[in-house]
């Protein structure tokens, strides 16, 4: 979901006028922190996702993990620790919860038992480990009318939502024909990067290509043969099975335009070409994270032909907001905590939603289900379990 300037401006002001209320009553959200320092901490640096709200107070913390539990709460300024989530969850009895870890074998755990105590939350990405548990997910805060918004932060980034607002309400590149993605290519490149950061990748595609795609086609290999069911494996993290170490998959969105994303070990991984491009029939937008502060760089290639020698290359995007970074940690998740309170207190969906966390998630799903079907797949998948697992 993309903020225009108007709606931006009237979800703000709506959540100011609502703040401003709530700090003359006295009253605050009550938040927790679900973490795990035995399954890879907190992703994002969700710990700190409302530390910037004064109308939450953050009051507990649990995490299985003695050492971890007791050096994230020094950290984040909670007094009350727990080893046992489910036991903070039913004695605090929480407004929000902020869910740390990026593992997502215990995402399905967590939101339903934070929508058992009627919590709102806020919840570390990739969204789920299958389908069909990230469909009951959304089915247990759906009945309870509870909003809960997913870690998509690249999305977030002001540069990014600025690129948005250059492509689509002013046609900055003309019509949009392609988006190009690709993971990190480190140690997790094919099956593992298309997980890890493809997420990210397919929430940008989504958010620039207006809406999911169709349908999926993929190349899945492993040592440049095709991938078979006794390549299938475990991730190096709890994140399900995974197969290929390259990977080439091929999206077909609305209106015609395509989608693709690639990840392919290789001796010059570099982690700087994880991005989107998107290309349009007047130019090009490009898309990185700098790995050096995790801040967004977009630049813009002003020419139809998408060739260097057409103009003077690469410039910053037209109007560019200054971005600030003075505490990354804290800063990082403004946007994502922001605007799930004002979707509470409006009643609406929030912009960075788990149902986005899910449709990505789905993208990754048709790369494995094309690679096991052999051909294209229909987008929605009609089979809602893990296609490894069937295949394997």
């Amino acid at each position: 979901m993309y903020l225009n300037r108007r709606e931006f401006i009237a979800a703000s002001s709506a959540m100011v006028a609502a703040t401003a209320a709530r700090a003359a009553s006295g009253r605050k959200y009550k938040a927790c922190i679900i973490g795990d320092s035995t399954l890879g901490g907190y992703g994002h640096c969700i710990q700190y996702a409302f530390a910037l709200r004064d109308d939450v107070a953050t009051v507990a913390l649990a995490d299985p993990d003695e050492a971890g539990r007791a050096q994230r709460a020094k950290e984040v300024g909670v007094e009350r620790t727990y080893a046992d989530y489910r036991e903070m969850l039913q004695k605090e009895r929480p407004d929000l919860v902020a869910v740390g870890p990026r593992c997502t074998v215990k995402h399905r755990d967590y939101l339903m038992a934070c929508a058992e105590i009627g919590a709102h939350g806020f919840i570390e990405k990739p969204f789920c480990d299958s389908l069909a548990s990230g469909g009951e997910m959304i089915a247990a805060i759906s009945a309870k009318n509870l909003k809960w918004a997913i870690a998509f932060n690249f999305r977030g980034m002001a540069l990014v939502q600025h690129a948005k607002k250059l492509v689509s309400e002013q046609g900055l590149i003309g019509t949009v024909l392609e988006a190009r993605g690709r993971g990190k290519e480190d140690h997790r490149a094919g099956g593992e990067d298309l997980i890890v950061l493809g997420t990210h990748v397919f929430d940008l595609m989504r958010f620039f290509m207006g809406g999911s795609p169709a349908w999926c086609t993929a190349d899945v290999t492993v040592d440049g043969r095709a991938a078979t069911p006794a390549d299938v494996r475990d991730a190096t993290e709890p994140l399900g099975p995974i197969v290929g170490d390259r990977i080439h998959a091929m999206y077909g969105f609305p209106g015609g335009s395509a989608g693709y994303f690639d990840s392919m070990k290789n001796p010059d991984g570099n982690g700087g070409r994880f991005g989107i491009d998107i290309y349009g029939s007047r130019g090009v937008v490009s898309i990185r994270i700098n790995r050096g502060d995790n801040t967004a760089s977009v630049h813009w290639f002003d020419g139809s032909s998408w060739a260097p020698a057409e103009n003077a290359g690469w410039k910053p995007l037209p109007d560019a907001p200054v971005v600030k970074v003075n505490d990354l940690q804290r800063e990082r998740n403004r946007i994502i905590t922001d605007d799930l309170i004002a979707a509470i207190e409006e009643d609406r969906r929030p912009a960075f939603s788990v149902h986005d966390g899910l449709a990505s998630w789905e993208m990754i799903q048709a790369v494995f289900d094309s690679c096991v079907q052999g051909g294209r797949v229909a987008i929605p998948l009609q089979d809602r379990s893990h296609p490894l697992k069937r295949w394997a």
